[in-house]
């Protein structure tokens, strides 16, 4: 696979990894919704540890997830594009975010999570395997 990057809508930000997707996923929680400002979040996730982000400061925002463990949402402070979310109950994975990606076009979902908070009216391809919330 070729180096995956991306950036902001401002292009203040930009990320970069040569990290293998360990899980592409379709997220049907109420705060990735609510983060997206649609019924879902489309996330390839790689290991926080191997994403490199320049330019502006990145703005954060940290909860505990159902889990119990943290979750932590990182933004660009000047236009608000959500990046981001790392994600300490998935093995210290971040989750990017695909309408960031330079090139989108090699992403290809294989399972969606937390279905059992999916807007009714939003459906995503049948055949992706599904999980009622987080699936580790």
């Amino acid at each position: 696979m070729t180096k995956i990057s991306g950036h902001c809508l401002c292009g203040a930000v930009k990320y970069s990894t040569d990290a293998e997707p360990a899980m592409i996923a379709v997220c049907h929680c109420t705060d990735c919704q609510r983060q997206s400002g649609s019924p879902f979040s489309v996330n390839v996730l790689v290991p926080v540890e191997e994403i490199e982000i320049s330019g502006a400061p990145l703005k954060q925002f940290v909860i505990n997830g159902d889990s119990g463990m943290k979750v932590t949402r990182r933004f660009c402070s000047d236009c608000g594009s959500p990046l981001t979310t790392q994600l300490e109950a998935f093995n210290n994975l971040a989750a990017i975010k695909a309408g960031t990606l330079d090139d989108s076009t090699w992403v290809k979902p294989t399972i969606q999570i937390w279905c059992d908070s999916a807007q009714s009216w939003a459906h995503v391809d049948a055949d992706i395997d599904r999980a009622a919330a987080n699936p580790l």
